[in-house]
């Protein structure tokens, strides 16, 4: 076959492959968008896990009439103020983000600006199967809604990788609780089936915010990480070894405010419980590192899902004596849960003697 050109359509079919795998990356995508623009609530509703409805309100900047033509076009972005792919200085960056949506599923929006942002009249427009409707008037507040429908009906060879209805909605639900985590001044809201599922004020810090999301065991059971190395910055919460799970679903990681499950601070993670907890068992917390722009790709994994570090050994480093130097500090404290379960085991055979 010979080298050929192809059509505008198909393109934004293999960008929608990398970037929209499922419900819970294209619910990302437009939650970070709405992060971007300033957002202060953005309220969530989905249907049959995302496959069939997905809809993203907030109260944010909003967008102009041109914005909002140019937002559904491929590379098209307001997130990189330069041509330095490295210098990202929000949660979105893939221009082609809307674009890949729109070519598999269909697509709606309607946005008005704040006020004093620009003329304040509200447009709305459709794109469905990447075919782009045109840009209409409407009665939409200050803000912006996007609502998917039918996701991949346009590429149906792709819904036979979809999941249970249960397992996509749970991963949409993670998705927007590692959001939450690392945006506590956003209150977030997620409805399922017409079914409220949680609902996270905003709060002035990240411990108010994990408290709401880890319950009261969590809180009486994790120390305060704060370490600082060569301009890398590291905080967050660990839970004592003896608070423990069978899976790291419960380690919740960031960099930069990006939630990521990257394999090196997993590993981190790992190597410094590896002294006080059976490996098969994995600790909770929620670290947030913060790191120069410049010493940290973002854009090595289309789902952001991964990081690149000009120093991983610096980072490694930080991570494991930082959580070390915790555990040894409160080496002698133990899982309330833990012993308040021990004792209700003990105090029966004491009475009985």
């Amino acid at each position: 076959m010979r080298i050929r050109y192809l059509p505008e359509t198909l393109i934004n079919q293999i960008a929608a492959g990398e970037v929209i795998e499922r419900p819970f990356a294209a619910v990302k995508e437009l939650v970070e968008n709405a992060i971007d623009a300033g957002a202060s609530r953005i309220d969530v509703s989905i249907s049959d896990g995302g496959k069939s409805q997905i809809i993203v309100s907030d109260n944010g900047s909003g967008m102009s009439r041109e914005e909002l033509v140019a937002s559904v076009d491929r590379h098209a972005t307001s997130k990189l103020r330069g041509d330095d792919l490295l210098d990202i200085q929000h949660m979105g960056f893939r221009g082609e983000a809307l674009a890949s949506i729109a070519s598999v599923a269909r697509l709606s929006i309607a946005t008005r600006e704040r006020e004093g942002d620009g003329s304040h009249d509200a447009w709305a427009i459709k794109v469905e199967g990447g075919k782009k409707g045109e840009v209409v008037p409407s009665s939409h507040p200050e803000g912006t809604q996007i609502e998917v429908r039918d996701l991949f009906y346009a590429t149906p060879a792709r819904l036979k990788f979809m999941k249970s209805e249960r397992a996509e909605f749970m991963a949409v639900k993670d998705t927007l609780i590692r959001l939450s985590m690392a945006n506590p001044h956003v209150s977030f809201r997620l409805t399922h089936d017409g079914k409220e599922n949680f609902n996270h004020p905003a709060v002035l810090d990240t411990q108010g915010r994990l408290a709401k999301i880890l319950g009261r065991e969590f809180g009486e059971n994790a120390i305060a990480i704060e370490a600082e190395r060569e301009g890398l910055n590291l905080n967050g919460y660990a839970g004592l070894p003896t608070l423990h799970r069978g899976t790291s679903q419960y380690q919740y990681l960031f960099v930069n405010g990006r939630p990521v499950r990257d394999k090196l601070l997993h590993g981190c993670v790992r190597a410094a419980y590896a002294d006080v907890l059976h490996g098969g068992r994995h600790p909770m917390l929620a670290l947030f590192l913060d790191v120069p722009r410049d010493l940290v790709d973002v854009n090595v994994h289309p789902a952001k899902a991964e990081v690149r570090f000009q120093d991983p050994a610096l980072v490694r480093g930080l991570i494991i004596s930082a959580l070390k130097h915790a555990l040894h500090e409160h080496g002698t404290r133990t899982s309330s849960s833990v012993s308040s379960a021990a004792l209700g085991r003990f105090e029966p055979a004491n009475n009985a003697t």
